[in-house]
């Protein structure tokens, strides 16, 4: 009887072997690891953002605390650091280029995707995707030089529009929180654009034809039927210009007036977290100071993941509502 029971315990490790060659051979394990692999890689590298971010910030956060994000002041001469004009200034400046941007970038992704003829729609989606690698400092130059006067020139017509509200009050000199966000928002209009538009075509064909089969005109197919088949891929092109406004530098930096105050009006200058990055962290010589702009990075990091949590919060429940 002892024997059967050896030649099993001999064969089953065999076994084992050959099906573990076997799923090698088929590159399942292989495919697996690397992709399981990569994703940890992923996890490691923003893992150790935050840890070097945090650990690097400590002088600032054990002198300042929490007030740190409630405070106005900022005063390198003095050593006194509150990052609430520049949390201010960073959210603004997205927020207006996000709701200035999503409807032009959507309205064009629709043009392109079902309006326009295709020799048309494929040439400026070239034009469109060009504009999306054009360096930031490029932006801003333009911002500078065309985008500033321009708004200087409209201005009198803002103001006699919306003049009576609080967000469009006082004087304005071009450099502004506004003019921040247009120019931001002229540079995530090509992402907005391109991203929709590839969404929107890959819509099945299908979804289309039976809406017109049922009596639909062109628009109402695209928009009751085509949209919102597309909208969780449309969402996620407004978070990655959500993403790309919270943290553009180099442009806002040029335009936005770099004044490390808090005011009402969009007219008025003022102030990023990755503006004073960039502006001041070549020139801190005390560990408090550039502690205190390393600081300022981990709470941009930690606004970003917080904007973006809450956004797909709306989308998640916005999709349960419209498939409910």
């Amino acid at each position: 009887m002892s024997a059967p029971s050896t030649t099993m315990q001999d064969t089953r490790p065999q076994g084992r072997v050959s099906a573990f060659i076997q799923r090698l051979k088929t590159g399942d394990d292989i495919a697996y690891t690397i992709t399981l692999t990569s994703a940890l890689t992923i996890l490691a590298i923003t893992g150790l953002l935050v840890y070097e971010l945090f650990i690097n910030s400590a002088e600032s956060r054990l002198k300042f605390g929490w007030g740190f994000l409630t405070s106005s002041t900022w005063d390198p001469v003095t050593g006194e650091f509150g990052a609430l004009p520049f949390i201010y200034g960073t959210v603004v400046t997205s927020t207006l280029a996000v709701l200035l941007g999503v409807p032009l970038g959507v309205g064009a992704a629709i043009f392109l995707a079902e309006l326009a003829p295709t020799k048309i729609s494929n040439a400026l989606t070239f034009l469109i995707e060009l504009l999306a690698a054009v360096p930031s400092v490029i932006f801003g130059l333009l911002g500078i030089f065309i985008l500033v006067p321009a708004l200087v020139t409209l201005e009198p017509f803002i103001r006699g529009v919306l003049g009576w509200t609080p967000l469009f009050s006082g004087p304005f000199y071009g450099v502004s929180m506004f003019s921040a966000g247009v120019v931001v928002m002229v540079m995530i209009i090509p992402f907005i654009i391109s991203i929709s538009r590839e969404v929107i075509l890959a819509v099945p064909t299908e979804q289309r034809e039976a809406a017109l089969a049922l009596g639909a005109t062109k628009w109402e197919s695209t928009w009751d039927v085509v949209i919102p088949y597309a909208r969780n891929g449309i969402m996620g092109s407004v978070f990655l210009a959500l993403a790309r406004s919270l943290g553009e530098t180099m442009a806002v930096t040029m335009v936005i007036g770099n004044e490390p105050k808090i005011h009402a009006s969009l007219f008025a200058p003022g102030y990023s977290i990755a503006a004073v990055i960039a502006n001041e962290f070549a020139e801190a010589t005390d560990a408090l100071h550039r502690g205190t702009l390393i600081e300022l990075g981990l709470v941009l990091f930690g606004l970003t993941i917080i904007i973006n949590g809450f956004a797909r919060i709306l989308v998640a429940s916005t999709t349960k509502k419209g498939s409910s």
